[in-house]
């Protein structure tokens, strides 16, 4: 007998299969419809309508034989050493599991095993969701509600933890690592795993719903230009013209939405930077993967127990000048960073790059105007926008449509200034032609604008194909 079938027939009070009420046995030759013998299909019906208690009753079950493996477990086992680790768990499980006398089948033996290991060495229920590579981000919303993004939609899981506590646990087994620490003076917390994936926890009394934990999972290889191109995020021919942006060395903003992969559009676009340059990259928790051989990767700090000892990103931007960088790449400008960043810009670092939250490329240079002014400097308003646009060459804008693809919607060059008013002139735009079946149609295409910067191509002796722009010239 299996041992879900095992904990049900053996429940206090309940009539399991083969059981008569009161637990008497019943003949097994007792045709259906016999007093005492339900006809198999409600049978069928009734093992079907229990699997609620019987979910329970296996996570009970397997919580008790999980505390006895802990408890066998050698003290002083190194648990960096996961292979003798894994071979102990599986040692003292299978001893336990004889013990306790239950009939487990194969399936039922592994789902347990991996269970167990997943708690005492990993990130408990997950773990399985961590390894499906077709799941992009994971959003833990208290203990009994657990949604993952996979291709750009969200889906609700059948994954559930045991109580607060245990979402608690694994927060704390996230975070203990890194030096960080959550707790109600401090209920929200920035993370990343060891693959590189992006963590944001919060915690009651600011979360209402228990302990919220939202997972960026980190891509093992990188995504390339190929791949942008197979997921219809751009052209091969907007690659090419973005690719001879970075080689002009044009200073590039790539704005959009929450998840709309601006990160991704960034690690691509810093894969066009030359191999003998020195690039400087700072982030909130680190996620680009650059692979140049002369990179040095900068991440701000939070500040400790005492509340001192934060470094936020303007200090870093600030020590990267002093750094002698080719490029400076920041991972997303959210505050007064952005004024060292514009001057940065401005004095010598061309080819540097960042990342903004805004909805269009007009929205970002508002977004920009913004951020210097929370730098707390006391400048006029046509001050900075000279600032934006004698530094900012070219927005990048990125959405992640109704349908969840992610596109690059609109790539725009910064013209100047007319009056107190910037310039802009879209390059490439997306075009929405329709939706069929719940997935938007359109097409990426060039504008027929010619860019005023291709003649910094043609200085630096950078060609581009003919009629990229949707003509020859």
């Amino acid at each position: 007998m299996s041992l879900l079938k095992r904990i049900e027939s053996a429940r206090p009070g309940t009539t399991g299969p083969g059981t008569a009420p009161g637990n008497a046995p019943v003949p097994t030759g007792s045709a259906p419809g016999t007093p005492g013998q339900p006809p198999a299909a409600t049978q069928a019906q009734r093992l079907m309508s229990s699997q609620g208690p019987v979910r329970e009753s296996f996570r009970d079950v397997k919580f008790r034989i999980q505390s006895r493996v802990i408890q066998d477990l050698d003290p002083k086992l190194d648990l960096s050493n996961q292979v003798e680790v894994r071979r102990q768990i599986e040692e003292i499980f299978g001893k336990v599991i004889d013990e306790e006398g239950l009939a487990l089948t194969r399936a039922e033996r592994v789902r347990m095993l991996e269970q167990i290991t997943d708690e005492i060495i990993g990130l408990g229920p997950l773990e399985p969701l961590l390894r499906d590579e077709s799941i992009t981000e994971i959003m833990v919303n208290g203990p009994r509600q657990v949604y993952i993004e996979r291709s750009g939609k969200l889906e609700l899981t059948n994954v559930v933890f045991q109580n607060d506590d245990h979402v608690m646990r694994i927060i704390d087994r996230i975070i203990a690592p890194i030096g960080r620490r959550v707790d109600e003076s401090s209920p929200m917390v920035d993370a990343r795993l060891t693959d590189g994936s992006r963590v944001n926890a919060i915690i009651p009394p600011l979360s209402l719903v228990g302990p919220v934990i939202t997972i960026r999972k980190f891509s093992v290889s990188p995504f390339t230009v190929d791949d942008l191109v197979r997921f219809g995020t751009a052209t091969p021919e907007m690659f090419d013209f973005l690719k001879a942006c970075v080689e002009a060395r044009l200073n590039i903003f790539v704005s959009g939405g929450t998840g709309s992969g601006k990160t991704t559009t960034l690690n691509v676009l810093s894969s066009f930077i030359p191999n003998d340059e020195r690039i400087v990259t700072i982030e909130d928790a680190a996620e680009l993967q650059l692979r140049q051989e002369h990179v040095v990767t900068l991440e701000s700090r939070p500040p400790n127990i005492e509340g001192k000892g934060a470094v936020p990103i303007r200090e870093l931007v600030r020590n990267a000048l002093r750094m002698r960088p080719d490029r400076i790449i920041v991972g997303e400008c959210r505050a007064g960073e952005a004024l060292d960043m514009l001057q940065a810009m401005n004095t010598g670092h061309d080819g540097s790059m960042s990342t903004g939250h805004a909805n269009s490329p007009r929205d970002m240079l508002s977004r920009l105007e913004t951020m210097v002014l929370m730098a707390g400097v006391d400048l006029p308003l046509r001050a900075i926008r000279e600032q934006v646009a004698s530094a900012v060459d070219l927005i990048v804008q990125q959405s992640r449509l109704k349908d969840g693809t992610r596109k690059i919607v609109n790539i725009t060059e910064i013209q100047g200034m007319e009056g107190d008013v910037i310039v802009m002139q879209d390059v490439f735009v997306f075009e929405q032609t329709g939706v069929v079946e719940g997935k938007i149609m359109g097409r990426l295409k060039p504008t027929g604008i010619r860019p005023k910067f291709v003649e910094k191509f043609e200085v630096m002796g950078i060609s581009l194909p003919p009629g990229l722009f949707g003509f020859s010239y």
